[in-house]
């Protein structure tokens, strides 16, 4: 569960027939996005009172086409749905052809829905949906086809203590929605899962989350009740370390996603001076135990007057350091899951340009973390997040020319 990754900010912005078991997989995930009410952006109703200052107008959809996928630049929305599918396997030749309609399906699809006049009755009547979304492509799809990707996409190696469900994990196209609200996620994952199906893709798995509601511009918190994505790399950095380099993938990332089950009352058990040394902030504000503010970068070097570190050498913010990996830093926009007693934790979404950044992090976790006796991995997916599809086009048209 790497947090730790460079300085705050605010990510940028850039400008068929019958529903079926499978669909239905992906409308019952969205219905179980976790404990958010209704979205930020509300009508105002009714005639007001002469003298009082009108409301400001609704923010408008958030667009679809764009040189990168929104799903990454607009700033991070309260709820998720995350989703992935698979493709026949018959032919190189057949399998790119149905790569493509299913990219044309998803992009026509996902444009529509997070328009400012969507066609679909459901998510019309209201505020404009701010629908986000991302698409990407699963390495064993691209090895399989020859796709230009980049060249460190591959699936994640085993890590100590994994226990990975090939049931809830992996993809030939992996897809994130992200809302401010549950009903956009359950209609558009709907309309999605139709598109994609109606081309050639079946089902592979579905998953919901939510994030704690906070004020604008506040971090917020992990179910273990510290705030998560309290440092993230600016704009400089990102293109450094997320965005592809100058080239066929400069406008793509890859994406990393592993479902983290949390043992939420077992932590909560320790007592708190504990638990902030095993996080290596302070609980109550979020200040890294050798800082002043939130967004003072850890000092994972400094030391007491006993010579031991301040920051614990198994605290998870010392283990995932930017300071241990050559200052490579990934962009976290992790999410919250409640699918039942037993069972809660972290969504952890994590972007860069090179996935073997989490593999060196994640190896050190995995190692000495002192949060590790309280997660458990679950599951896990890596993709190729496309470049954006121009005005009227399609996330395939970069892929596939």
């Amino acid at each position: 569960m790497p947090t730790e990754s460079g300085n705050a900010q605010e990510p940028e912005q850039d400008a068929t027939t019958g529903f079926g078991r499978r669909r239905a997989l992906f409308a019952a995930g969205a219905v179980l996005a976790g404990g958010l009410g209704a979205g930020a952006d509300e009508l105002a109703r009714g005639d007001r009172p002469a003298g009082r200052t009108a409301a400001a107008p609704p923010p408008a959809a958030i667009p679809f086409h764009g040189a990168r996928q929104a799903g990454v630049t607009t700033p991070q929305q309260p709820a998720t749905q995350l989703f992935a599918l698979d493709l026949p396997q018959t032919s190189a030749a057949a399998d790119r052809q149905t790569l493509r309609a299913v990219l044309d399906g998803l992009s026509r699809a996902l444009a529509a829905a997070a328009a400012d006049s969507p066609p679909d009755p459901r998510l019309q009547g209201g505020a404009a949906s701010r629908l986000s979304s991302l698409v990407g492509v699963g390495p064993a799809l691209a090895a399989r086809l020859g796709l230009q990707v980049p060249a460190g996409l591959a699936e994640l190696p085993a890590f100590p203590g994994d226990r990975l469900d090939p049931a809830r994990s992996g993809g030939d196209l992996l897809l994130q929605l992200c809302a401010a609200d549950r009903w956009t996620l359950t209609v558009t994952a709907e309309l999605a899962a139709a598109a994609a199906q109606s081309a050639g893709a079946t089902a592979r798995w579905s998953q919901s989350g939510f994030l704690a509601p906070v004020p604008p511009g506040s971090t917020p918190r992990n179910l273990f009740g510290y705030k998560d994505g309290t440092a993230n790399p600016d704009r400089a950095a990102a293109e450094q370390f997320v965005w592809g380099p100058p080239g066929p993938h400069q406008d793509g990332t890859v994406l990393v996603y592993r479902r983290i089950r949390m043992d939420v009352a077992g932590f909560a058990a320790l007592p708190a001076d504990q638990r902030d040394r095993a996080i290596g902030r302070r609980a109550a504000d979020g200040v890294a135990l050798t800082g002043t503010a939130e967004h003072d970068d850890p000092d994972i070097y400094a030391k007491n007057p006993d010579g031991s570190y301040v920051i614990p050498a198994t605290a998870h913010v010392r283990l995932a350091s930017p300071r241990l990996d050559g200052g490579a830093r990934m962009l976290r926009r992790g999410y919250s899951y409640d699918d039942g007693p037993g069972d809660r934790g972290l969504l952890f979404c994590a972007f860069m340009r090179d996935p073997a950044e989490f593999v060196r992090v994640q190896n050190r976790l995995a190692e000495r973390d002192a949060l590790g006796p309280f997660l458990e991995h679950q599951a896990s997916a890596v993709c190729y997040v496309l470049p954006g599809a121009a005005a009227g086009g399609s996330l395939a048209d970069r892929l596939l020319g």
